[in-house]
C-alpha cells in the first residue's frame, strides 16, 4: 500500500474538499483519503498507480501537485456517523441561507445577494452529493452530479444575462442595508460550517486564521458587503452588478468541476 501526498493550491473551502473526495472515490484501489484543508494537503492511501490519483485531482482544475510517495499509513479515520451528521448540518445551513438570501435578494433587487444565494445553493448541492455518494451506485451518483452541474450552469447563465440586462437598462438601486445584513449572516453560516466539519476531523473547534481568510465562500460574502458599501457611497447599482457577475462566474466554475466528476 502506498501513501501519496498532494498539495492542492485551489482547495479553499469545505465544499471543494468534498469535490476532491468525490473525485478520488471513483479511482479504483483508493483505500483512504485524508484532507488537511488548513495546509491544502491531500493524503491518499492506495494500491494503484500514483498517476491515476494525480489525473483525478488534475481534472478538477484546483492546481493539484504531487509532492511525494511513502509507505506511511494515514492516521485513524474520523467517525463516519459524526462525519455524516456534520455534512447534514452543513447542508441544512447552506440550503437555509440559499432560500433566505434568494428571497431577500429578489425583494431588495440585489444581484449580489442573488448570486451569493446561488453560491450557497451550489455548496449545499456538493454536501448533498457527498451524502448521496455513501453506499450509492456509481452510475446514480454520477447522474445526480450531472443534474446538479447542469442546473447550476443554467442558473449562473441566467444570472449573468440578467446582470448584463441591468447594465444596459437603468434599474432601481438595490438596498445596501439588506445586502450587508444578509451577507454578514451568511458569513457567520460559512464560518459555522467550517468549524463543524473541522471539528469532526480534529476533535476541536479551533480554526487557523489562514483557513478563515482563504475560504472562497467567505471571500464571496465579503465581496457582497463591499458591493453594498459601494452602492451606498456611489448611489449606483454598478458595484452590485459587478459583484453579481463575479459570483455567478465562480458558481459556473464550480459547476464545471461537478460535471467533471459526473463524467
Amino acid at each position: 500500500m502506498t501513501v501519496s501526498r498532494f498539495h492542492v493550491a485551489g482547495m479553499d473551502c469545505s465544499a471543494e474538499e468534498q469535490l476532491v473526495r468525490m473525485a478520488l472515490a471513483d479511482v479504483a484501489a483508493v483505500e483512504r483519503v485524508d484532507v488537511d484543508l488548513d495546509g491544502r494537503q491531500v493524503m491518499v492511501e492506495h494500491a494503484t498507480a500514483t498517476a491515476d490519483i494525480d489525473a483525478a485531482l488534475q481534472s478538477l482544475g484546483l492546481g493539484a501537485e504531487h509532492v511525494d510517495d511513502d509507505g506511511t499509513e494515514i492516521g485513524p479515520a474520523a467517525d463516519s456517523r459524526r462525519e455524516r451528521n456534520s455534512l447534514i448540518v452543513a447542508l441544512v445551513i447552506n440550503a437555509g441561507f440559499f432560500v433566505g438570501e434568494l428571497t431577500v435578494g429578489l425583494i431588495s433587487r440585489s444581484m449580489g445577494l442573488i448570486a451569493d444565494a446561488l453560491d450557497m445553493g451550489a455548496d449545499a448541492s456538493v454536501y448533498a452529493l457527498s451524502l448521496a455518494a455513501v453506499g450509492t451506485a456509481a452510475a446514480r451518483k454520477k447522474r445526480l452530479a450531472r443534474m446538479s452541474g447542469y442546473l447550476q450552469v443554467g442558473l449562473a447563465t441566467v444570472g449573468l444575462i440578467e446582470v448584463l440586462r441591468r447594465f444596459l437598462v437603468e434599474t432601481e438601486l438595490p438596498d445596501p442595508t439588506s445586502m450587508i445584513v444578509l451577507s454578514a449572516l451568511a458569513l457567520a453560516g460559512n464560518i459555522a460550517t467550517l468549524v463543524i466539519l473541522h471539528r469532526v476531523r480534529s476533535g476541536e473547534a479551533h480554526l487557523q486564521a489562514s483557513w478563515i481568510f482563504t475560504a472562497n465562500d467567505i471571500k464571496v460574502n465579503g465581496l457582497v458587503i463591499a458591493a453594498a458599501i459601494g452602492v451606498a457611497v456611489t448611489d449606483s447599482a454598478i458595484p452590485d452588478l459587478v459583484a453579481g457577475a463575479v459570483i455567478f462566474a465562480v458558481v459556473a466554475n464550480g459547476a464545471r468541476r461537478i460535471l467533471t466528476i459526473s463524467r
